[in-house]
C-alpha cells in the first residue's frame, strides 16, 4: 500500500494570516434520512452526536458536519476510514443509506491568525461576524464550492481536490501582507 499524499503536499504560506494545506484527512460522505440507527452509527465512528443543520460537531480529530438535509461529512483519521465504513455498514445494515470514502477527492486548508476571517471575507459571501462556533457553512470561495467552519483560532476550509491549487492561490493572494482589510 502506498502512502497517501495530500493535494498540495502540505503547502503553506505566511502573510497577515497563515495558510496551511492539511491532510491527508479521512472523510466520508454519509447520505441517509429517517434512519433510526443513524445517531448511534455516527457516534460509533466520530464520538459525536449527529450534527444539526448548518452545524459541525467536533471531537478531537473526528467530526460530523451537516451538509444538507440528508448528507453528513464524517471526518476521521485517514488510516481509519476503512474501519469507519465497516462500522457504518454494520450499524446501518438493512437501512437505506450511502457511505463513501471521499478522502482523496478533497483538499483541506487551515487559515489561522488574528485576521484569518479577513482572508475569507474577500472570497466568500459569509458574515464572519455572525458565524458561531460550531457553525458549518457551505458556500463558495470565489468560483468554487467550499465548506468552512471556525475552529481553534482559525478556520478549516474544504474543497474539491481538483481545485486545490486554485484555492491555495486564492487564499495566499488574499493573505498577502499589505492587503489587510
Amino acid at each position: 500500500m502506498s502512502d497517501p499524499v495530500s493535494a498540495l503536499n502540505g503547502a503553506s504560506f505566511n502573510g497577515f494570516a497563515t495558510i496551511r494545506e492539511i491532510g491527508p484527512l479521512g472523510m466520508i460522505t454519509l447520505r441517509a434520512k429517517g434512519v433510526k440507527a443513524l445517531d448511534k452509527a455516527v457516534k460509533s465512528v466520530t464520538g459525536t452526536k449527529l450534527a444539526a443543520p448548518r452545524r459541525i460537531e467536533i471531537n478531537g480529530d473526528r467530526a460530523c458536519g451537516w451538509m444538507s438535509p440528508d448528507e453528513y461529512l464524517l471526518v476521521v483519521p485517514y488510516a481509519e476510514v476503512t474501519a469507519a465504513l465497516a462500522s457504518l455498514a454494520k450499524a446501518l445494515a438493512g437501512e437505506h443509506y450511502l457511505a463513501v470514502d471521499v478522502s482523496d477527492a478533497r483538499a483541506i486548508f487551515r487559515v489561522e491568525g488574528d485576521k484569518a476571517a479577513d482572508v475569507l471575507r474577500k472570497l466568500a459571501p459569509v458574515d464572519f461576524e455572525a458565524l458561531e462556533p460550531g457553525e458549518l457553512r457551505r458556500t463558495r470561495a470565489a468560483q468554487v464550492a467550499a465548506a468552512m467552519w471556525a475552529e481553534g483560532g482559525g478556520f478549516t476550509v474544504v474543497c474539491f481536490r481538483s481545485v486545490a491549487g486554485y484555492v491555495m492561490g486564492l487564499l495566499t493572494h488574499s493573505a498577502q501582507r499589505g492587503s489587510e482589510l
